[in-house]
């Protein structure tokens, strides 16, 4: 199932159908300021592991994101950090940033990977901001690839159409917000004092101490 909704201005009917799928441990692929993603309700156990499945992963090993509608849910999941790395976030989000902090005891049990750590995005998408408010909860969140490619080589698909072609047997929904980015988000690993870069992506970062 494909539904469109405009990118901008998201209809609250259509916003409300996708909730109700993530609501019932569904699985979607959706728009975000950079790449298309997989997410689903974090709350949702089954919908988690079908989301390590379909991306054939431990979900102990997996490097998965938090999608927030705001700063204000981040600490919900992370431990304190300091003062200079909160300014670099906010000055960042929402943004196509991933922060990786140092997570604290109220991840879902599966997530509990061995590094202790959790990946938080704040998008700067309207869709996403509707649906994780309507949720009341964050997204659970990872890349999609093109399923015929090969693990060492990552393209991006953008059409919401392809994605569909290629993953409607795996997903519940795919939300059509329009062509996506072929890049996706800098990383920044924050479980230091100092921030480091991870992963270049579609945000550039400057490090203000």
């Amino acid at each position: 199932m494909i539904i469109n909704i405009h990118p901008d201005n998201p209809e609250p009917r259509k916003i409300n159908q996708v909730i109700e799928v993530l609501k019932n441990d569904g699985v979607i692929i959706y728009p975000t300021d950079t790449i298309y993603g997989l997410g689903c309700n974090i709350n949702s156990h089954k919908a988690m592991e079908r989301i390590c499945a379909i991306k054939k992963i431990n979900p102990e090993k997996a490097n998965l994101t938090f999608v927030c509608a705001d700063l204000s849910n981040i600490t919900d999941y992370s431990r304190p950090f300091n003062t200079s790395i909160y300014k670099n976030m906010k000055r960042c989000l929402p943004g196509p940033y991933t922060f990786i902090l140092n997570a604290n005891n109220s991840l879902p049990k599966l997530l509990r990977n061995k590094k202790k750590t959790v990946g938080i995005r704040v998008p700067n998408s309207p869709i996403v901001f509707a649906l994780v408010n309507g949720l009341g909860t964050p997204l659970l969140s990872t890349s999609i690839k093109n399923l015929d490619e090969e693990d060492d080589i990552i393209e991006y698909p953008t059409d919401p159409y392809e994605i569909h072609e290629q993953y409607e047997h795996l997903v519940d929904l795919v939300v059509d917000g329009g062509y996506g980015e072929n890049i996706p988000s800098t990383i920044i690993d924050c479980t230091n004092d100092e921030p480091v870069l991870q992963r270049a992506g579609l945000g550039a970062w400057d490090f203000e101490s």
